[in-house]
């Protein structure tokens, strides 16, 4: 009954293991694998534990952890699956498995290296099956050794397909707002002068690039977890420099002139991209809507939005973009679209590992925009 048992429990590894990789590799889908998101957020919890303990290295301690999490996937698939054909093993041990030459060992160690050598279609083990059953069953360990191992080597690649693609997207980002991370600067360089029409395709590219990256961190979760030391990687930061940039088109430039902007389909998808982000954020961090339910800004805080209005609005007028006539009508309209996505970003921020001054810079101190080089000088200089 306990060698019954003991292969009973071995399968339900096997299967456990299977199901796991079934459900991140090929369903890949969210919220459906049974044990990879899970060890992933115990070991991203652990490293951001200790990196804001830390007063120095906080980014560089984080981004490693995306690679341990991969190691860690893969070393739980293996050993789910050798301990599983282990404990199938055991039990057969000098009667359907047997030594090559002199005596059987039955000990689990024995077991174990059985089991871990039955997922190769080349043998290193010296222990052979000897009756049927156990001859179909190494078939099929070798053949699910060599699956896994496929199906893995795939998934890291696509993985890492993703984590490129992001960096791409936040490093375009970064390099549109002139290297400041203030959103006005991305709309402002496209506005100038008031020609939005020649930059219209760019920025539609823009949300078209926010739902490739969205729909990648669906499909592999695990990019949630890759944290580099530059914020501007960052996908909480691309995602504020797009509500950030829409926010301001829509409660900064002149309804007249650019309405046709406000109204288009491209704008509404980089919104309904980003916003579908923080969700997707939401769910891979287990935070039960905290950041879909946030509180009410303070009055503080409406304030500081009104002076980065006012300030975008400043830079906006240098860059000759016509802006809203009502300039205190505006900044309520900018501060109400804002409450609509910032408190998303102050649950997500800190559970990614970054605060919003490092992500939203001009965001936490407005008077950051007024000190930016003079919008003229871009004409015969690149600073």
């Amino acid at each position: 009954m306990l060698q019954r048992l003991e292969q009973i429990a071995g399968a339900a590894l096997i299967f456990l293991a299977l199901l796991d990789v079934f459900l991140t590799v090929l369903y890949a889908r969210l919220g459906t694998a049974v044990l990879s998101m899970r060890l992933s957020r115990l070991e991203w919890r652990i490293f951001r534990t200790i990196a804001w303990r830390l007063e120095r290295g906080r980014g560089k301690l984080l981004s490693f952890c995306a690679p341990i999490i991969v190691v860690s996937l893969v070393g739980m698939w293996a050993l789910l699956l050798a301990f599983g054909m282990a404990l199938l093993l055991h039990p057969a041990l000098g009667t359907g498995i047997q030594a090559t030459d002199g005596a059987t060992p039955r000990d689990f160690m024995t077991a174990l290296f059985a089991g871990g050598s039955s997922l190769s279609f080349i043998s290193v083990s010296n222990l052979e099956p000897k009756t049927m059953p156990f001859k179909l069953l190494y078939l099929f360990s070798s053949l699910v050794g060599m699956s896994v191992l496929s199906l893995t080597i795939t998934y890291l690649l696509q993985l890492y397909n993703g984590v490129r693609e992001r960096n791409t997207f936040g490093l375009k980002l970064h390099l549109l707002s002139a290297e400041t991370d203030d959103a006005v600067e991305v709309v402002a360089g496209m506005a100038a002068r008031g020609r939005f029409d020649a930059t219209y395709s760019a920025f539609a590219e823009i949300g078209a690039e926010a739902v490739k990256v969205k729909e990648s961190h669906q499909f592999y979760p695990i990019l949630v977890f890759f944290r580099f030391r530059q914020p501007f990687y960052g996908w909480t930061s691309a995602i504020i420099r797009c509500l950030d940039a829409v926010t301001l088109i829509k409660s900064a430039l002149d309804d007249e002139e650019f309405g046709w902007v406000k109204e288009s389909a491209a704008l509404t998808q980089i919104w309904r991209a980003a916003i579908l982000s923080t969700k997707l954020l939401d769910e891979a961090q287990r935070h039960h809507g905290d950041a879909k339910h946030g509180e009410e800004a303070d009055e503080a805080t409406r304030e500081r939005w009104r002076r980065r209005y006012r300030a975008a609005v400043r830079r906006l007028r240098a860059a000759g973009v016509k802006t809203y006539a009502d300039e205190a009508v505006g900044a309520e309209l900018y501060a109400s679209l804002r409450q609509e996505w910032d408190h998303r970003l102050r649950v997500l921020a800190p559970a990614m590992g970054y605060t919003m001054k490092e992500i939203d810079p001009a965001g936490h101190d407005p008077e950051t925009t007024d000190r930016l080089p003079a919008f003229e000088k871009r004409l015969t200089a690149v600073e």
